[in-house]
């Protein structure tokens, strides 16, 4: 046992995965493996374990509370894949293209969802959303002059 994850660093069955492989504001050299086209900014475990889902891939372990080595003061995650069910689910014969496939998915889902808030702001509020819907009046803009009641100037 290693720190509650039941792997051993070189074992070849399983597959390491680490959430900052897919953040497009690191750069190469601080850790992103993937290129931008497939990276989206700030990822999350749950959102690159619903990308492994979506292309067939089973058999995955979630390690969260999980730092990198090369990033320790941020606890971002691993997802830790069988190798055998990753590349049969997808095609792919190595762990770069693995991750290729599965940051194309992850990108694929967050154009999806911007995509998705964009159209419902556009939309507007709901029929009986009354704080959205309720409009803000402008600054009130007194005269110099003020009326005097009852006819006098």
């Amino acid at each position: 046992m290693f720190y509650g994850v039941d792997f051993v660093a070189g074992d070849p069955s399983r597959i390491s995965i680490w959430t900052g492989y897919f953040d497009s504001r690191l750069t190469r050299r601080q850790g992103r493996r993937v290129n931008r086209d497939c990276s989206i900014p700030n990822p999350n475990l749950e959102q690159l374990a619903y990308a492994a889902k979506s292309l067939g891939i089973r058999k995955m372990k979630r390690v969260t509370n999980k730092s990198h080595p090369k990033r320790p003061r941020l606890s971002e995650g691993l997802l830790i894949v069988s190798s055998k069910d990753a590349f049969s689910a997808t095609g792919t014969e190595s762990k770069e293209a693995l991750m290729q496939a599965i940051g194309s998915s992850l990108f694929a889902s967050h154009e999806e969802a911007k995509q998705k808030k964009e159209e419902s702001k556009a939309k507007g509020p709901r029929k009986g959303d009354k704080s959205a819907r309720s409009q803000r009046k402008g600054p009130q803009i007194k005269s110099s002059r003020r009326k005097k009641k009852f006819g006098r100037r």
